[in-house]
């Protein structure tokens, strides 16, 4: 071959290589057009699902808040008109005034794509609500309420560690651990839970626009030891709002069985103790519960506050006044609850301090002292009364409630379930 055929021929090549990227080029450059186009038709339609709002093709630019950052001046340096800004702040004051937009937050631009005009300013809140404030021809604030929706749902588990992480194995959010100890505590220990108890729960969870949210109530939950099956049923009549057992009579005593949660018991009721700063011994007439200072303190039932003071050696007290039989004290507070002094009502749960070392006290705890017309007693050893029973008037109802509660725990698997998507919901993702 000569040389003149050699060279047109790797012009040839050359040409056929240059025509195939280029080809190639052109392909791929209209799949990202087509790509993008798509995107935007996409964004289009979720837009205007989502803000009720037919925003046409936009640009979307997220801005996270920071301490220092003026809402003004990230729109006037955009090219908003100051005159519009300021018909902006005034729309917004009496609806959702721009001072309520907190650093760390996500600020969604939505910009004209053909001139780069912003249009308008998505601010979402809390998970419930967006807030939209218009930069168009009209100048506005909305606010749109995101569609929420609650489910009935159903789990259970078999014991092989902790309840904590049974639970967690199962994909279950650690707020049902606290609602099934209300719901079953008094009626289950759950300090001393056995491998292969069983659990099964009736609950509500909530959804945002088909995303889980959180978890609402315990409908219903069911705890199997052994042979023996617990039930505890939620029931709210008006009068009667809580957790009843089969029968309806209530789940909740009228007495806790200790005013600190996950303490321990570092002295008991005793008429003779050698007392650990006094170094002699000296009754003591109450029940210590050890825990780590600051631990909130509860009122072990419903009650008046009779007295919120200080003695050298009791430190920080609280005494509460039930009824005419039942007294109880707490001793060597850090500090009192919000709220509480003498002639304050509170509700059994409560917290009416903390536990301290204020007084004659070596470590942090509380000492309870419990009163049975007006003497002193062990409350560990006491008989306490029933808590009030259901009107038998209602039963027929309670019941009827009962049944499809308890068909829905029974029914539940103690299988493992997939976990819910918890993807956080992005408006616009296409």
């Amino acid at each position: 071959m000569t040389r003149t055929h050699l060279t047109r021929y790797a012009i040839s090549v050359l040409l056929i290589l240059s025509t195939a990227v280029a080809l190639n080029v052109a392909k791929t450059i209209n799949r990202d057009i087509q790509s993008q186009s798509n995107d935007q038709k996409a964004c289009v339609d979720h837009c205007e699902q989502f803000l009720h709002w037919d925003l046409g093709l936009v640009g979307l630019e997220k801005l996270l808040i920071k301490p220092n950052d003026m809402l003004g001046n990230l729109l006037s340096s955009r090219g908003v008109e100051y005159f519009k800004i300021d018909q902006l702040i005034r729309a917004a004051s009496s609806i959702f005034p721009f001072r309520s937009i907190r650093a760390g937050k996500e600020l969604t631009i939505v910009t004209d794509l053909a001139d780069s005009t912003v249009q308008a300013l998505v601010y979402e809140p809390d998970p419930y609500r967006r807030i939209l404030f218009h930069l168009e021809d009209s100048i506005r604030v909305e606010v749109i309420e995101r569609e929420t929706e609650v489910k009935v749902e159903t789990a259970g588990g078999v014991i092989n560690g902790s309840l904590w992480a049974s639970m967690e194995e199962q994909n279950l959010p650690v707020e049902l651990i606290a609602a099934m100890e209300d719901a079953l505590g008094w009626s289950v220990d759950f300090y001393h839970i056995q491998k292969g108890d069983s659990y099964k729960l009736v609950y509500e969870r909530k959804y945002v626009e088909g995303q889980p949210l959180g978890i609402g109530k315990l409908i219903g939950a069911q705890y199997t030891s052994g042979n023996t099956e617990h039930y505890s049923i939620r029931y709210n009549s008006g009068k009667h709002d809580g957790y009843f057992d089969l029968e309806g009579r209530p789940m909740k005593k009228a007495f806790l069985k200790s005013p600190v949660e996950y303490s321990r018991i570092s002295s008991r009721f005793s008429n003779n103790r050698f007392h650990p700063v006094l170094k002699r011994n000296k009754g003591h007439f109450g029940t210590d519960y050890a825990a780590p200072c600051g631990t909130p303190i509860r009122a072990v039932a419903d009650g008046r506050i009779t007295k919120a003071s200080y003695t050298s050696g009791n430190g920080n007290f609280v005494k509460m006044k039930h009824d005419k039989t039942y007294e109880t004290q707490y001793l060597h507070m850090s500090k009192f609850g919000p709220g509480i002094r003498p002639g304050v009502m509170v509700k059994q749960g409560q917290t009416i301090g903390y536990i301290g070392r204020t007084g004659l006290a070596t470590g942090c705890h509380v000492c309870f002292r419990f009163w049975k017309n007006g003497k002193q007693v062990d409350h560990l050893r006491e008989k306490m009364p029933p808590p009030q029973a259901m009107d038998p008037k209602q039963l027929p109802e309670y019941f009827k409630v009962r049944n499809q509660i308890k068909a829905m725990l029974d029914g539940a698997s103690t299988e493992k379930v997939p976990a819910p998507t918890t993807n956080s919901f992005d408006l616009f993702t296409s």
